[in-house]
């Protein structure tokens, strides 16, 4: 399958089970949301090392936030319920909290839920109080530049990790212009983040190593500079592959995201030195989640 020229690889993105909580921050404007935002997502990647993946879904109008104010959706994924509730918690407390007029609440109605307010109210040293609105409750902490105000719990939904594409390149300039045409039209799908720093990864990893200590290493089959000394799948014109992680609240939501980035990409062409779209994967064993490429491209 070729589109605008650019070949779609017959093969299937790979992704696995996560938790994920939507939380919306508010503020007096949104530059302030925003620097809470843009704080609470800093490091969060990959759950390799981060500890959660972590990124800013949308802003937010006054009229779609709970206290009227403009805001900022964003969205946290980790492995586990309890790894989630560890990552909110500090995220919400060390960087929304400490933001000057941020207020932070729960984006999901989850059926599982992870401390927020109920935890983070202490701070306020038994000056702290609460009250329920619509059977929830939010608290008031009462702060120097005047009450943070948390709701007690944020909800907690099972989500999916992992949804990538690669693009496959003639130059690392060439392929950094898809991928940012790619960014731009998939942050327009709802429930879903692409993590990575821009949104694309420059450093795209396989599981494992031949170093026994590290979880992860290179994807030398997608190295242009190791063609020649390994087997790879990359064609002597490729000379750089970027990769879009995406995670999503549910697997529609990558796979609608999927779909407008790759022909964001493909809409560039061959010309402008798009060659081919493959995607990550492990044979079926890391995850049940299989986004085939072709069959999104249809």
């Amino acid at each position: 399958m070729k589109r605008n020229g650019v070949l779609i690889e017959d093969t299937f993105a790979e992704a696995f089970p996560m938790r994920a909580a939507r939380l919306v921050i508010t503020a007096i404007d949104e530059t302030w949301a925003m620097h809470a935002a843009r704080a609470l997502t800093g490091f969060a990647t990959s759950v390799i090392a981060c500890g959660c993946e972590a990124g800013i879904e949308r802003t937010l109008r006054p009229t779609e936030t709970p206290d009227g104010r403009p805001g900022v959706a964003v969205l946290v994924f980790a492995m586990s319920l309890k790894a989630l509730a560890d990552q909110v918690l500090k995220r919400v407390g060390q960087c929304v909290m400490t933001t000057p007029t941020a207020a932070c609440y729960s984006g999901l109605q989850g059926a599982e839920r992870a401390p927020m307010g109920k935890s983070l109210r202490f701070f306020g040293d038994g000056w702290q109080l609460s009250k329920k609105l619509g059977g929830e409750r939010f608290w008031r902490v009462p702060v120097m530049h005047g009450e943070f105000i948390c709701q007690d719990y944020a909800g907690v939904q099972k989500a999916v990790g992992g949804g990538n594409f690669l693009v496959l390149a003639r130059t690392p300039r060439e392929g950094l212009d898809a991928c940012e045409r790619a960014i731009k039209a998939m942050s327009r799908v709802r429930d879903v983040i692409m993590p990575f720093p821009g949104g694309v990864v420059g450093s795209g990893s396989k599981v494992g190593s031949k170093y026994k200590f590290l979880p992860a290493s290179t994807n030398q089959r997608f190295c242009p500079t190791l063609k020649g000394a390994v087997a790879n799948d990359l064609t002597p014109e490729v000379g750089s592959v970027l990769e879009i992680v995406i995670d999503g609240l549910t697997p529609e939501a990558i796979r609608e995201a999927t779909r407008v980035g790759i022909d964001a990409c493909c809409r560039l062409g061959p010309r402008k030195g798009i060659l081919a779209i493959s995607a990550g994967n492990y044979g079926g064993k890391l995850g049940p989640f299989h986004f085939h490429l072709r069959e999104l491209m249809q």
